[in-house]
């Protein structure tokens, strides 16, 4: 699977990357074997890049995904994890389904961008993985802490970096205002972004990818099926982790009609299109079990021909100046 570097780093990520919010529990339990198994399928498909957060089941996603890469060569796979939020015990009874994940609710989070919270948060992420290092760490959800977390948790981060303890910073967000923000006032070098650049829109071609690009900094793209839209719209299917909205519903059947009368499905030209930036990295994907990693992978690979960008280009699904893949023709 090929790879690219982050920005002006060393570090390298694979085109598609694997993320654990899954095996987390998200929405739903998932047993320890499936979880390893998952990750040991994205192994064997290629992935080296592997993306958790102390969110993700209140730790249990950095637990999962450790103790799964324990027997591998450290230098041969790329984690990326995240501050932000710290997890503090709680004394109470019941699960976190309010937050997203079906765990019990052992601790809570807490939010803190402060510099002594990043250097906590990252202390307490390496013993949940079990690693002495993580190779990208992001500011996770600042939405409502933009300030703090350029005037105290991004400077930590950067010192972190300049140390050798962490290889890339950036931030993790589905809005792209402030991550283009943060790439204009600090020397982040990575925004993944959820579901602000994808077939369904492309938010983050307004601004953010253009300002990574002028910068040479680098962008992953995560949430591409627009939290399951883009895999079967229907009615009932769900858009930003709730129902599709009529006209949001009504242009994803759009795509898939194009989409497969071109002989694709929607969840590979959905999986291909952000490749076509150059700003773009990687592709990020969450996956419970093994048939859904081993899924994912192979429609990444499915070819996509340019007349299908072309349609959705003629028909207004996609403004003309939006960048996408060329066809990737066989040799002769």
């Amino acid at each position: 699977m090929r790879t690219r570097t982050l920005g002006r780093t060393e570090v390298r990520v694979t085109e598609l990357a694997y993320g654990a919010a899954g095996i987390g529990n998200l929405f739903r339990p998932v047993a320890d074997e499936e979880a390893a198994a998952a990750v040991d399928a994205a192994w064997d498909a290629g992935i080296r890049t592997f993306d958790t957060a102390p969110h993700y089941g209140l730790g249990l996603s950095e637990r999962r995904l450790g103790a799964a890469l324990r027997d591998r060569p450290r230098d041969t796979y790329t984690v990326s994890t995240k501050v932000g939020r710290l997890l503090v015990p709680a004394d109470t009874q019941g699960d976190d389904l309010a937050n997203g994940f079906a765990v019990p609710a052992t601790h809570r989070r807490v939010w803190d961008f402060s510099a002594d919270g990043v250097l906590r948060s990252l202390e307490a992420s390496l013993d949940r993985l079990g690693l002495d290092r993580v190779d990208v760490a992001l500011l996770h959800d600042p939405d409502v802490h933009a300030e703090q977390a350029l005037d105290e948790a991004y400077p930590a981060l950067e010192r972190l970096r300049a140390e050798g303890v962490v290889g890339a910073i950036g931030v993790g967000m589905n809005q792209s205002a402030l991550p283009a923000r943060f790439l204009r006032e600090t020397d982040i070098d990575v925004v993944l972004l959820a579901g602000r650049y994808t077939l369904l829109e492309q938010e983050g071609l307004a601004e953010l990818l253009p300002e990574a690009t002028a910068r040479g900094r680098s962008v992953l793209i995560g949430g591409v099926f627009n939290s399951g839209l883009l895999i079967d719209p229907k009615p009932g299917a769900t858009y930003d982790y709730a129902p599709a909205p009529e006209p949001v519903l009504e242009r994803a059947l759009r795509l898939r009609a194009i989409t497969e009368r071109h002989g694709v499905s929607l969840r590979a030209a959905a999986l291909r299109f952000p490749r076509g930036h150059p700003a773009v990295a990687s592709v990020l994907t969450g996956a419970r079990s093994p048939d859904e990693v081993r899924d994912t992978v192979e429609q990444s690979r499915h070819p996509v021909p340019d007349a299908l960008w072309d349609e959705l280009r003629a028909e207004g699904l996609l403004a003309p100046e939006t960048p996408v893949p060329l066809e990737e023709k066989e040799p002769s």
